[in-house]
């Protein structure tokens, strides 16, 4: 069983998490650059190397060539909507938590706590597939050396203007395939190492600094074992030529399979990993920041 020490508030989920979904980016954003180039890497021609030869390839690369700047191009577009989708993520799970709640005092399932953490995967849908599109378009265009957008506005209205709202939110079921499994693996896994951490009559919410960064890390690497494959499929997707790609993921996975085998569904693996620990664990150590400070400030909300 999980436990709460105090009320559900999702208001205060919303404006904590939105805080600790500033702090993820800011750390993680140089590694999902790496993903994303590993991710949507053109195929090498027979007797041709592959344009990286891994995470550290890439990475390599990328500083020789554009510099430290050069891992946080496109970091503009997830900041802009990385505030609202985490406020929106946490609200969500506090929604979903309180929904299955009959008196405030209920302690959740883990069942229960994955059904509210898949509730906040639904929620972010609408502002992560538009901003996913535009960060991986901005990511895959400074690898390749064509500057088609000159940012994230520029990105965004070029798509509106070229395929309507329809270009914006390509790859939405992909973004939805990917984040309410994930996001209810996130959360449950969070509360879960949470209250194994948690020494014996003490409460969650007095947990150290290093048990919250622990646990948060933990948390990213179970989401993100969960969101790879499908991730891969949206990068993919997302990043294609108009048309490539007529019956939507369905295409994208019978290429991928065909022409790289099933292991090319978890390319990008150790970047991921690598930012998954520290991106999380500054994401929810971020909540729980904010959230003390909240509780302070408004006891009552």
């Amino acid at each position: 069983m999980a436990s709460q020490p105090q009320p559900i508030s999702p208001v205060k989920n919303f404006f904590a998490g939105g805080f600790g979904g500033v702090c993820l980016v800011f750390v993680g954003h140089p590694l999902d650059t790496i993903k994303v180039r590993l991710q949507t890497q053109p195929k090498p021609q027979a007797g041709q190397l592959p344009l990286y030869s891994g995470t550290f390839d890439c990475f390599r690369q990328t500083l020789v060539r554009e510099g430290v700047r050069g891992l946080y191009k496109g970091m503009a577009a997830p900041i802009i909507g990385v505030t609202p989708m985490f406020a929106v993520c946490f609200f969500g799970f506090g929604l979903g938590k309180k929904l299955q709640q009959r008196n405030p005092d209920d302690i959740l399932t883990y069942p229960q706590l994955f059904a509210a953490g898949m509730l906040s995967g639904v929620f972010t849908t609408a502002i992560m597939a538009p901003g996913e599109r535009i960060k991986c378009l901005l990511q895959i265009q400074a690898a390749s050396g064509e500057i088609k957008y000159g940012g994230p506005m520029d990105c965004a209205k070029q798509l509106y203007r070229e395929a309507g709202i329809r270009g914006i939110y390509k790859g939405t079921v992909l973004t939805l395939m990917r984040d309410v499994p994930a996001s209810g693996m996130y959360f449950m896994t969070y509360e879960w190492l949470k209250n194994i951490l948690t020494p014996e009559g003490k409460s969650v919410s007095d947990l150290s600094v290093p048990r919250i960064l622990f646990a948060g890390g933990m948390a990213g690497i179970f989401n993100w074992a969960v969101a790879i494959p499908p991730d891969v499929l949206k990068s993919r997707f997302q990043t294609a030529a108009p048309g490539k790609y007529p019956n939507g993921f369905r295409d994208v996975l019978r290429e991928l399979i065909r022409e790289e085998g099933v292991s090319s569904l978890y390319k990008g693996f150790t970047a991921v990993m690598i930012r998954a620990f520290p991106a999380n664990a500054a994401c929810f150590l971020g909540f729980e920041v904010a959230m003390k400070f909240l509780n302070w400030i408004v006891p009552s909300l």
